[in-house]
């Protein structure tokens, strides 16, 4: 099946999941003299609750759901559903809420379903606000999806409880039993991610054969794969590592792999230093044990065919761009490739010897751009910009395929770039790891 009718077919689902409780809660309600405001407060309601629930699935990492769209898509979808489902909630309290109850939560007359509601709404804010302000609260991602996890569970219990017990939409059994059943379905998908997945990899266990220090306080992790034959991935993939820890731990770190896809019983993985965690990829010891829940992604030219390939790379989007070319080295495959990498100055390169001696072959170009070049730089300086890709880009080129891969407003700039010269929206793709 095509990766068009795939993603066609889930979003239908989606919707379906979204909308078909609405309609169900509204069969048999017949009670005159609501009015339009109240009817549509309980709309946004229970839309609201179907969004909540979804969002499980939105991050569960299941590649089916996430290959005809791309995981770093799907995330920014599971944003911005985050956001409609505030808002949904916003308008609903605004219409709905006994505010005289809402500011005495704990006085004897309160409702419970108001209690519940509070605590939904309360956990919600909480939410969204540690997300969106997770830089400005100097939060780690450790301790956010700590908290991100926690309080998803508590939204989810909260909003069911205060439905069920409003009793006029859910009034019959067959409606009570639908919604239960489909937040257990909800609630399966987070048994899983937390403990069906984990088990699986309990038994696939890798250890952590060689550290190599890299230019650009970049670490390079040789993983050696324990007791298995290892993992088939495609270059350009990533994968979610749990280093030095259970499986069962709450907090993996994406990274994508910088090996040959071509390999066999170990896979590679450069880390550059950026915060916390990444600071200390270093100082692992050689044997630390570490966990693997991969491969993921559609950022890979073995997905889209073409007769050439542009690779933009910046910063940490150096890693799958290795893969890339590691990979088509080991295949000896002869199409051309034109590897565009902007960096801040000369040393701090990676892999820049590597990148030299593949770029000795007839059908590879490799273009460095600095924005802090030495006094005898004879290449291009600055940001990559659609004159200086004219400049390399060969005729024929708007039917190859582009990949980019680096911080986002660099991936901003060249998805302009390219539409601005004429290439498809079709043949350009990015990989983003800003979500987290």
């Amino acid at each position: 099946m095509s990766l068009v009718v795939r993603g066609a077919l889930w979003i239908a689902v989606f919707l379906g999941v979204t909308i078909l409780p609405l309609v169900f809660a509204a069969i048999g309600v017949s009670e005159p003299g609501r009015g339009f405001a109240t009817e549509f407060s309980a709309a946004l309601g229970f839309v609201g609750l179907s969004l909540m629930g979804l969002e499980f699935a939105l991050v569960a990492r299941f590649r089916s759901v996430a290959e005809p769209f791309g995981s770093d898509a799907l995330v920014q979808f599971h944003r911005q559903m985050g956001l409609v489902g505030l808002g949904m909630v916003l308008v609903h309290i605004a219409i709905s809420a006994p505010w005289d109850l809402v500011i005495r939560p704990f006085d004897a007359d309160t409702p419970a379903r108001v209690r519940w509601a509070l605590l939904a709404t309360l956990a919600l804010f909480a939410l969204i606000g540690t997300s969106v302000w997770r830089s400005t609260l100097r939060l780690r991602y450790e301790v956010w999806h700590v908290i991100h996890a926690v309080l998803a569970v508590v939204i989810i219990v909260a909003s069911l409880m205060h439905a069920l017990l409003v009793d006029y939409y859910l009034n019959t059994t067959w409606k009570r039993v639908l919604w239960i059943a489909m937040m257990a379905a909800f609630g399966a998908v987070l048994v899983w991610v937390r403990i069906g997945k984990p088990l699986l990899l309990w038994g696939r266990p890798w250890n952590v054969e060689r550290v190599t220090p890299e230019r650009g306080r970049t670490t390079t992790l040789t993983l050696r794969a324990e007791g298995h034959c290892g993992i088939d991935f495609l270059p350009g993939q990533y994968a979610w590592f749990g280093i030095g820890r259970s499986p069962f731990g709450l907090t993996k770190h994406p990274f994508s792999f910088s090996s040959s896809s071509e390999t066999s019983g170990s896979v590679e993985v450069s880390i550059k230093a950026l915060g916390d965690f990444t600071s200390t990829v270093g100082d692992l010891p050689v044997g630390t044990k570490v966990f693997v829940d991969g491969p993921h992604g559609v950022f890979s030219p073995d997905l889209y065919e073409g007769p050439g390939f542009c690779l933009i790379a910046g910063g940490v989007g150096i890693t799958p761009t290795m893969s890339i070319l590691r990979t088509f080295v080991d295949r000896d495959d002869r199409r051309p490739i034109l590897a565009m990498v902007a960096s801040n100055n000369w040393d701090d390169i990676t892999f820049r010897e590597e990148l030299d001696e593949i770029a000795q072959r007839d059908n590879v170009t490799l273009v460095h751009t600095l924005s802090h070049p030495p006094d005898d730089w004879a290449g291009e300086r600055g940001r990559i910009d659609a004159a200086m890709l004219s400049r390399y880009l060969p005729n024929g080129s708007h039917r190859w395929q582009f990949f980019i891969c680096g911080p986002d407003p660099m991936m901003d700039a060249m998805e302009h770039a390219l539409l601005e010269l004429d290439v498809p929206d079709s043949r350009i793709h990015t990989e983003r790891f800003g979500w987290v």
